[in-house]
């Protein structure tokens, strides 16, 4: 038994392989006479953790070279199911290790004994596949893996190192005697004549004959983190050499399906010999196969050739049907699993601080972000609820859709700032996580949602906020905006201010979330020109005019974000009637006419305290002004809000009349054509300023 619980060189046994006729109709080819023999030396022995390897109860090892008569399909040489997990004979071990990309390491010993000298069927070539059946697959030039429909789709999930003595122009084979890569494909990725390196320098190299009868040695190597694949061989008894025969990069992660098994294929053309795997060792997960006691391997047997024998297969050509060798070890590779938990880490990770998850954690914590977990879903993409088990923590996970609107740059926007960032009303980022094109922010869970639930849900039973939640809610985004504009160690502009992206927490606190849209400067410098960004409706005039975000945009749409609150409805709503289509407008209509009161939300009860709300709606007005130095910066605000100081005294005479034109005037009422009905009212208003 060895000591490597991954690896197995017990493995050993040889076969006889003639061919038997195919059940389709392959190319032209003439078969051996003798029927489909394997011969098995001893039966497999594996140790756990080795994967599940048979649905199938293990069968008695039959005697030594014992005939097993093979019918046209080849047949699975069933290996005991490993022990469970933590059993007695397997030792304690972490449930839940960290994934790796999938690597293998395996070494064997073959030998290929023709029936006429120097003169052989087509080869043996260790295979991966997803099925140790390849129903419709032809024999000789095929090696039993394909057929003329099948060779070359990405569909097979095939994996194959060949020795191959046959030579298929069909296939652009190098010469017949060649060893080859095959991926999905008989014309191979990399190939070269059989050879090995030799000398101190590995610089000399010599040439093998891979039908010569002689027993060789392969090493075969796949590194999952570089996806270097790594072919050696050399005469049996021979170390290693140092330099492989063939070596190239390919992610074979592209390749693999969820259940692969490993084993080896066999085929003879027009001429018939004997195949032969006297040892075997495999090991996954990067831990080398380990080495092979050759000492104890079996012999090759010598093969009896008679005159009649020889002339016989000179005189067939029916290609010979592939054979199963020493029987596919049921190797289950969880390829899903590993590529699911494949982890990507690039240079500007190390820049910021938020924890990383792992991404198996994530897929975990949402039950493999299932539908019955999704919490909603938006411009980036959808968030879900989970709960991280080791921490027994609530969670929400913004997952990135691949075909979001935005990606990578606002990804790392919002890891860049939000990741950094600490304040009781903003949302706390807790750790991120990445898996190729998938994007994963971990939130705190705020388990009331966000904010526009409660203003716009029509359902009569859905909970409405009173007026104290609502101006507390207030109050907290400020809070949140003053933070990041003035205290923090940089400039944080949010660009996307708005009730959606407002989430409450267990008090129906409010909490600022969704930096997707963020950008940072320092403190003194100018921000750059950016392309428009935000919801219409909550974007500033003079970013559409400029192209350029500052604070005063934020504090503008904090003016739409207040007055949404306050009266219940959304910035622009096209079903209402005319005078109110925009709520700026009709708000400061209302408060010219004296019935700024009768903007409120109809659902705010006798709770409401009237001096809060006309601050709400006055302060609201004030920060929709047109003119960005008119509007306050978010610490007046919040004294203002706070109490800590006065609102100064509005009248209509000396109120920015412009105001309104936020959105219509001032030359740029086409970037935004939803507030044109304003024009009207700017140019009256304009006429009563130049009276007064």
């Amino acid at each position: 038994m060895p000591s490597n619980p991954n690896s197995n060189p017990n493995l050993h046994g040889h076969a006889t392989l003639p061919p038997t006729p195919p059940p389709h109709h392959p190319p032209k080819s003439h078969p051996c006479p003798s029927p489909t023999v394997l011969h098995l030396q001893r039966l497999p022995k594996l140790r756990p953790p080795i994967g599940r390897l048979s649905q199938n109860p293990p069968k008695r090892a039959p005697p030594a070279h014992r005939p097993l008569h093979q019918p046209n399909r080849p047949r699975l040489l069933q290996t005991p199911s490993p022990l469970p997990p933590n059993s007695s004979s397997d030792p304690p071990r972490d449930p839940l290790p960290l994934p790796l990309p999938f690597s293998f390491s395996t070494t064997f010993v073959f030998a290929m004994v023709p029936e006429i000298s120097n003169r052989s069927g087509q080869g043996i070539a260790l295979v991966i596949s997803p099925d140790f059946r390849i129903n419709g697959a032809y024999p000789a030039e095929y090696f039993g893996l394909f057929n003329t429909s099948t060779n070359g789709l990405s569909s097979n999930h095939i994996f194959a190192v060949e020795l191959d003595v046959g030579h298929s122009l069909q296939f652009k084979d190098i010469d017949d005697n060649h060893v080859g890569i095959d991926v999905n494909n008989l014309q191979s990725i990399d190939s070269a004549s059989a050879a090995y390196y030799t000398g101190q320098k590995q610089s000399t190299k010599q040439s093998l004959l891979l039908v010569s009868g002689d027993p060789m040695q392969v090493w075969i190597n796949y590194n999952g983190l570089n996806h270097q694949i790594n072919v050696t061989i050399a005469p049996f008894g021979i170390p290693r050499p140092i330099a492989p025969l063939l070596s190239t990069k390919f992610d074979l992660s592209r390749v693999f399906v969820e259940e692969m098994y490993i084993g080896f294929s066999a085929s003879n053309g027009g001429l018939c010999s004997s195949h032969y795997i006297l040892g075997w060792s495999f090991s996954r997960n990067g831990v080398e196969a380990q080495e092979l006691d050759l000492s104890s391997l079996p012999k090759v047997p010598k093969t009896r050739k008679s005159k009649k024998h020889v002339e016989l297969i000179i005189g067939l050509s029916v290609a010979m049907f592939v054979v199963v060798l020493v029987g596919f070890v049921g190797v289950l590779f969880v390829i899903v699993r590993k590529r699911r938990y494949v982890e990507i880490r690039e240079d500007w990770e190390q820049e910021f601080g938020p924890h990383r998850f792992p991404y198996k954690d994530l897929y975990r914590a949402t039950k493999g972000f299932k539908d019955s977990e999704l919490l909603g879903s938006g411009g980036f993409g959808k968030v879900y609820k989970g709960l991280i088990q080791s921490t027994n923590t609530q969670v929400a996970i913004k997952r990135i859709s691949h075909n979001s609107k935005q990606g990578m740059k606002e990804f790392i926007a919002e890891i860049a700032s939000l990741g950094r960032l600490s304040h009781r009303n903003t949302v706390h980022l807790l750790g991120y996580s990445r898996l190729k094109g998938e994007l994963l922010l971990v939130y705190d869970y705020m388990p009331n949602g966000s904010l526009d639930k409660f203003l716009y849900d029509t359902n009569s039973t859905a909970m409405k906020l009173k007026w104290d939640q609502r101006f507390r809610i207030i109050k907290n985004v400020a809070s949140a905006l003053l933070y990041l504009h003035q205290e923090w160690e940089q400039v944080v502009l949010h660009r996307d201010v708005k009730a959606s992206n407002v989430l409450l927490d267990g008090n129906f606190n409010g909490r600022l979330g969704d930096f997707g849209l963020a950008r940072l400067y320092d403190h003194g410098a100018n921000p750059d020109t950016t392309h428009i960004a935000g919801t219409v409706g909550y974007i500033a005039p003079e970013l559409s005019r400029l192209g350029k975000a500052t604070p005063m945009t934020d504090v503008f749409a904090f003016g739409a974000f207040m007055l949404e609150v306050a009266c219940g409805r959304r910035p622009i709503e096209a079903k209402e009637v005319p005078e109110k289509v925009i709520l700026v407008d009709w708000v400061y209509e209302c408060w010219k006419n004296g019935g700024i009161l009768g903007t409120r939300d109809a659902w705010i009860g006798d709770d409401l305290v009237v001096e809060e709300m006309e601050l709400v709606l006055k302060l609201g007005l004030l920060c929709s002004h047109s003119v960005p130095s008119a509007r306050p910066t978010m610490s007046q605000v919040v004294q203002y809000l706070d109490g800590d100081a006065p609102l100064p005294e509005i009248t209509l005479q000396g109120w920015p009349i412009g105001m309104p034109s936020s959105v219509g005037g001032d030359g740029f009422s086409s970037n935004i054509a939803a507030y044109s009905s304003l024009q009207s009212l700017l140019t009256l208003n304009s006429a009563r300023s130049t009276d007064t």
